[in-house]
């Protein structure tokens, strides 16, 4: 395959991981994520991936009111340590070396993350799991995508999502719904369209990182973004 991203950072929301199920893992469906990920890190595109954790903790939703802020962000930061175990395990299985580093210190669960380290994993053909978000409270796992994929000079930030590009409104709700193909950083801002939030809207415009909005459902579109075909909605 000749790709046209060298390194990628792909966002995977914990929602995904779990499929019809809503919460948990829906391992048929990580097994094929991860399956078409290790492909195409085989024939040497660099991967970093950083996963939310949705599937078992939606921070402040889920508190119902008895949570504070900071406490529920730090339980959303455990939340995507666990994805990402389950998640190299799964590589583990399908023969694709990975490797879990975590924001915050987690003895056993994974390595402190360390940028030149994790360079070093992705020029070893290694699939790089970034875990904890950015290991602050307040910061969002899309913000976690964007600060990582700047850190390790990514190409692209693959936004793997449950709709399959950026649309004017919500399609679920307005069936008129447009979708664009592609629209810039400023009108993502200027519009309050539901891509990222802005924090890691404006961390992106600033660092020059294309984002490119996809559905996961069907795994193989990680693919098709990697040879250029027109699919979801590129920010940029």
């Amino acid at each position: 395959m000749e790709a046209i991203y060298k390194r990628i950072l792909i966002k995977i929301s914990g929602e995904a991981l779990a499929g019809d199920k809503k919460t948990g893992y829906d391992f048929a469906f990580v097994s094929r994520v991860c399956e078409t990920v290790g492909r195409i890190a085989a024939e040497g595109v660099q991967v970093g991936i950083v996963i939310g954790g949705g599937n078992f903790w939606r921070g402040v939703k889920d508190g119902a009111g008895k949570v504070e802020r900071v406490s529920a962000d730090r339980m959303g930061m455990l939340a995507t340590a666990m994805n990402c175990l389950a998640v190299a395990d799964v590589f583990k299985q399908l023969g694709c070396e990975a490797r879990v580093m975590t924001a915050v210190d987690i003895q056993g669960v994974g390595e402190r993350y360390d940028t030149r380290r994790a360079i070093e994993y992705l020029e070893q053909g290694k699939v790089v799991l970034f875990g904890c978000g950015t290991g602050m409270p307040f910061f969002s796992t899309d913000t976690a995508a964007t600060l990582r994929a700047a850190e390790i000079h990514a190409d692209a930030i693959l936004l793997a999502k449950n709709i399959d590009g950026v649309y004017d409104d919500d399609p679920r709700k307005n069936p008129a719904a447009v979708k664009f193909d592609e629209i810039t950083y400023d009108e993502v801002l200027a519009r309050r369209l539901a891509v990222m939030d802005s924090t890691a809207t404006s961390m992106a415009m600033d660092n020059s990182i294309p984002v490119i909005v996809f559905a996961l459902a069907e795994p193989e579109n990680i693919v098709r973004v990697l040879r250029g075909e027109k699919i979801g909605t590129t920010v940029k």
